[in-house]
């Protein structure tokens, strides 16, 4: 039985929504009875991100292939045909999207779209039956994430959020030691992400949008964001703010830098900072009994660090396969294998109900803002 085209059955139905309350979606059965096959996947949208990065990783995989493409350019859906032969009937535009549901070689729909549009082509997904790897943010609020897992969870198909660092090597590391606890008990951490850009902007770019999700902090403060959570292990209880813009003729009404200050359990501290006016690419932690860190901590490739016992985290350059292909291909096997995948659509969640929060505190100047449970 193929899921992607799942019958009518309103016992199923029920059955299928227990299961998504249960936590259980990732073990539904997958793609078809032959499920041991590569997964085909489409990409919504074929900015630099799916042309450079996606498409390429995807030759680098095992479990899954490039099979289809969404886009609104006809001139690109045409280069793209041409460069990794995608037939006619796997190419959609957007307003036709919903017809991907009849489409047997599509097993999985990748949105790489502005943020906006996470919320509409992932339920546009789950409807056709599909299972979704949506890029982070997740979403432009935790309102409209919890909508997306509710969507996923009642068509039976998994959600996984593209957090790529979480399937790098150096990252699990780290991730590890927030279990373990070699240099006792974690005090402190400082973590940082941003570049400089956006200088002479012209044109149309969603990032400089507020409407569209645009501003450092969607960008790139997930990623501090999301390395302070798995670098304690613990979710923040308290979050306080602050926005600014030095370049206020390019940041119209989102921000160009942001500073948080995360409180976890325990007197756990981040300090976190983001940014399109510099380059920052740091991950720090203090404990007891001394430090580790990465820097840079997130990046296509490249990712050391080392800690104060002299333990290093030995950079891979050129690593085969890319971060992105680790991503996918585990992604993919989370499916086939009928189990949770590593970043489901609840660890997205989580970022989204405290990036609710940064927003809350830095609309009012900083205050602290306490952060509900996900």
């Amino acid at each position: 039985m193929n899921p992607a085209h799942p019958p009518h059955d309103p016992s199923r139905r029920r059955v299928l929504g227990g299961l998504g309350a249960a936590g259980l979606v990732g073990m539904l059965p997958a793609a078809r009875a032959k499920d041991r096959r590569p997964l085909g996947v489409a990409l919504v949208g074929l900015g630099y991100y799916s042309r450079d990065l996606l498409a390429p990783a995807l030759q680098m995989t095992k479990h899954c292939r490039l099979a289809g493409i969404v886009t609104g350019t006809p001139a690109k859906a045409e280069e793209w045909q041409r460069r990794h032969r995608i037939p006619d009937r796997n190419v959609y535009d957007y307003a036709g999207f919903d017809r991907i549901a009849d489409n047997p070689d599509i097993d999985v729909v990748y949105i790489v779209l502005p943020n906006h549009l996470h919320k509409p082509f992932t339920l546009r997904a789950a409807a056709a039956g599909k299972h979704v790897w949506c890029e982070k943010p997740m979403a432009m609020d935790a309102a409209e994430a919890r909508a997306m897992i509710e969507a996923c969870r009642r068509h039976g198909v998994q959600l996984t959020i593209g957090y790529r660092m979480q399937h790098e090597p150096n990252t699990q590391a780290v991730m590890a030691l927030a279990r373990s606890h070699p240099f006792g008990r974690l005090q402190r951490i400082r973590a940082e992400a941003g570049f400089r850009g956006f200088d002479g902007a012209s044109g149309d770019n969603w990032r400089l949008d507020p409407v569209r999700g645009g501003g450092a902090m969607y960008d790139m403060g997930v990623y501090a964001l999301n390395a302070a959570r798995y670098t304690t292990g613990t979710e923040p209880v308290a979050v306080t703010a602050t926005p600014h813009v030095e370049r206020a003729d390019i940041f119209r009404g989102v921000d160009e830098s942001m500073r948080f200050r995360l409180e976890f359990p325990d007197g756990v501290v981040a300090d976190c900072a983001t940014s399109f006016g510099r380059n920052i690419n740091l991950l720090h932690a203090d404990c007891a009994d001394g430090w580790y860190e990465l820097s840079p901590f997130q990046a296509y490739e490249g990712v050391r660090g080392e800690a104060s016992d002299g333990r290093r985290f030995d950079a891979v350059i050129g690593a085969t396969p890319a971060q992105q292909a680790r991503q996918m291909d585990a992604d993919a096997l989370a499916i086939l294998q009928r189990t949770p995948p590593r970043v489901p659509g609840e660890e997205g969640l989580r970022d989204m109900v405290v990036l609710d929060a940064i927003f809350a505190s830095a609309r009012t100047g900083g205050a602290r803002v306490e952060i509900a449970a996900a």
